[in-house]
């Protein structure tokens, strides 16, 4: 499913802004951009978001801008400031050279001087960040509920055609069987007017032909499907991968249908069965 959700937190010491957006994917696939200064903070963020966010491929963007008084210091590494003047001494001495050295040239050197960022109360940063992301996440939920409703109408709307199509199958089902007798029938009286077929020779090919066309279990099956599915979306919840299971054997069920029908009707009710099946498949994808 697809969904927004930002917010912005600012006051005297800082500004937060956090961005969240999702694209429809099988799986929960998150893309956490934050700033170095919160990198030791992105399990937790994660942790906080899968409690909110089960499925779709989400990007999560976080912005930091602090307001107060530096918090970087200057460190001065007295033992390699020693271990410059000791090499440059050894080297005037080894070129017999004079030995300038100066404090100001000292300082140049590289890790003579350096900056380091003071501690700071990460727990109160936490804080802070934690409340941005949940009200980020609370815009985020609210915006994919009002797309999930939208996609459970539809598809209930799609669940009530399918059971239309199986009730037609159901229904024209018991006729093949009596039409398949009366051809048997027909084609006896067609070959040989005078020939004496053995009524129970042609109930047992009835009854041979019933049992390869029966779709009975099929369509109990489907119709339990169907039922199953609409109480799952009217439950609510983090439902999508259930669902794609049912749809999945919802499919199987019709084309086994499509299968065993010998009929053109039932046939083009099949296929139809199958594509309204696909199209749940394809919305259910985009359930979470």
């Amino acid at each position: 499913m697809t969904g927004f959700g930002r917010s912005e937190t600012i006051n005297e010491e800082r500004k937060i802004i956090v961005e969240i957006k999702a694209v429809n994917h099988r799986y929960c696939d998150m893309n956490i951009k934050l700033p170095k200064r919160f990198n030791h903070f992105e399990a937790d963020i994660r942790n906080l978001l899968k409690e909110r966010i089960q499925r779709g491929k989400v990007d999560i963007f976080i912005t930091y801008e602090d307001y107060t008084k530096s918090n970087v210091c200057v460190k001065y590494n007295k033992d390699i400031a020693a271990e410059y003047i000791g090499y440059l001494r050894q080297m005037a001495e080894d070129f017999d050279i004079a030995a300038d050295i100066k404090t100001s040239n000292i300082g140049r050197f590289p890790e003579i001087f350096t900056l380091e960022e003071q501690s700071s109360d990460d727990e109160r940063i936490w804080e802070y960040l934690k409340a941005s992301l949940d009200e980020a996440c609370d815009k985020f939920v609210e915006a994919r509920i009002k797309e999930g409703e939208n996609l459970k109408n539809d598809l209930i709307s799609k669940l009530d055609n399918m059971l239309e199509i199986v009730n037609f199958i159901e229904e024209k089902s018991p006729l093949l069987i009596a039409d398949y007798k009366k051809k048997l029938m027909d084609k006896i009286d067609e070959l040989n007017a005078n020939a004496q077929i053995d009524d129970q020779r042609i109930a047992l090919e009835v009854t041979l032909y019933a049992d390869k066309i029966c779709v009975d279990e099929e369509i109990v099956r489907l119709k339990s499907h169907i039922e199953s599915t609409k109480n799952i979306l009217l439950e609510g919840g983090a439902v999508g991968r259930k669902l794609d299971f049912i749809a999945q054997e919802m499919n199987r069920e019709a084309n086994t249908i499509l299968s065993k029908s010998n009929s053109l009707q039932i046939s083009d009710r099949g296929i139809e069965l199958k594509t309204e099946i696909e199209k749940v498949r394809e919305q259910i994808q985009n359930i979470e």
